[in-house]
């Protein structure tokens, strides 16, 4: 169920054509939505002579229940009146990821986070495989962790991104990695999740189904920030799992947590000191939490500390995460697509210390954008806002911190055109120029809408490759 427009079913499907099973996709979304997905499931059929049935445009009842199984794209909500069909009916449902976790004969380790994530796995991913070449990387990362099953052995490092709907299916079928890590929390999917305690209790489902067999010695091993321990991790919940070791970490300066960083940059597990912050080339100081929960997840793993500060030094970033796309007239030209939330784009804009002319807005997620418009106004040069339906909101709430602030930034938009908001953001950073950009740093024209893309965009990928495809012509 659910095929997707991105192609979020993609994997699943492909995997099951593979294993000769006989298939019905159904996909609200008409065929011409579908057109890429159905041409990759088209030649599949083709090579593998798969029977595969497809209903799209609508959903049926006898399809949910007259099926031996329903497999759900993350994206579908656990209440939606199709699965509930499946239910009464007793069809069993699962995700690509439940299916993933009960045919995977290695542990796994798994991260989930408001914000951070990718990087976060990403970055455990480059450790583990500076330790074992084999590691697989998966996940919420645009890769099915199905496609890499039969590469696995059981010694075989797997590393996956785990989303809060993916999460939802985990935790409905009672399944956890047995490495858990959490980067952080705040308020996001709300048109998802509806209220901060579901959300909330999506995330936990990383840890709360792990038990002994899985991690040798251990009931599993979770890692949390020391904010999130009272609401995560209380005491009532820790003396349930009496086997399961908890790691705590803080990228305060000077905090006392199992991974911290003490005042002089050196980062500590425990009282083994891994690496400072000179090894560390990512940019901006959010990612210091993201190294601390790769350092830990990998020394967990038995990774020698030597591999992981080697490993560290040699990670430069993710691409559509405060990615350098391009230098021009001393203006520094800065893809943070991913930032789709206002927590995520308010730490981008404390990660430079140049003029900044903003590229903000899009689609709303059900999130309180005011203190995001108070950042702005109170850190960037020029705002530039795209539409979409959280930008009316944002504009008004620009206008408030203006007021409040007794700053006013020229405010441009919104528009349509990615393209000429682009070209407007070069403008703003030109027409500034002599009053407030010196030779040296020059300028920085940021893509972190703190929104969602639709709309614009089919994904907020589709929206950094444009940034990137646009910023490249630029002459």
């Amino acid at each position: 169920m659910g095929l997707g427009v991105h192609g979020g079913g993609l994997g699943v499907a492909q995997w099951l054509m593979q294993q000769g099973i006989a298939l019905t996709i159904t996909d609200s979304a008409r065929a011409d939505a579908l057109a890429a997905p159905l041409a990759t499931l088209a030649a599949l059929a083709r090579e593998t002579g798969a029977e595969v049935r497809y209903v799209l445009g609508e959903h049926r009842p006898e399809d949910f229940t007259s099926h031996d199984l329903v497999i759900a794209n993350p994206a579908v909500p656990p209440d939606s009146h199709w699965l509930q069909l499946a239910r009464h009916a007793d069809v069993p449902i699962e995700t690509e990821l439940t299916l993933f976790f009960r045919a995977c004969p290695a542990p796994i380790i798994g991260i989930t986070g408001t914000k951070g994530k990718t990087t976060a796995t990403m970055l455990t991913g480059a450790i583990l495989r500076q330790h074992r070449p084999d590691t697989v990387i998966a996940g919420n990362l645009r890769v099915s962790a199905l496609a890499s099953l039969a590469q696995i052995n059981p010694s075989t490092p797997v590393v996956l991104e785990l989303s809060s709907f993916q999460l939802v299916g985990l935790g409905a079928a009672g399944l956890s990695p047995p490495y858990a890590a959490i980067t952080n929390f705040s308020p996001d999917h709300l048109n998802y999740h509806h209220t901060m305690e579901a959300y909330a209790a999506a995330k936990q489902q990383i840890f709360l189904h792990q038990y002994r067999p899985q991690a040798p010695g251990t009931g599993g091993v979770v890692i949390l920030p020391t904010d999130l321990l009272e609401q995560f991790y209380p005491p009532a919940l820790a003396a349930q799992r009496p086997a399961h070791a908890l790691h705590t970490l803080d990228p305060t300066p000077g905090a006392h947590a199992d991974c911290r960083i003490d005042p002089q940059g050196t980062i500590w597990w425990h009282d083994e000191a891994v690496l400072t912050t000179a090894d560390i080339r990512l940019p901006g100081s959010h990612n210091l939490a993201n190294v601390l929960v790769a350092v830990g997840l990998a020394r967990c793993y038995g990774v020698p500390a030597t591999t992981v500060q080697q490993a560290v030094r040699g990670f430069t970033g993710v691409e559509h995460r405060l990615e350098l796309v391009r230098q021009l007239e001393q203006v520094r030209y800065i893809n943070d697509t991913t930032a789709t939330n206002p927590v995520a784009a308010q730490a981008a804009l404390r990660s430079f210390t140049e003029p900044i002319i903003l590229l903000a807005g899009g689609a709303a997620k059900g999130l309180d954008t005011a203190q995001f418009a108070a950042d702005i106004v109170r850190t960037v040069q020029a705002v530039v806002l795209l539409a979409g339906t959280a930008t009316a909101q944002l504009a008004a709430e620009l206008a408030a911190a203006q007021d409040q602030q007794g700053r006013t930034i020229p405010i441009a938009g919104p528009f349509e055109d990615f393209a000429l908001a682009i070209q407007t953001a070069r403008e703003l950073a030109r027409e500034l120029a002599p009053s407030t950009l010196s030779a040296p740093s020059g300028a920085v024209v940021l893509l972190s809408p703190g929104c969602a893309s639709f709309g614009m965009f089919r994904n907020e990928f589709q929206r950094g490759e444009e940034f990137r495809r646009i910023v490249a012509e630029l002459t």
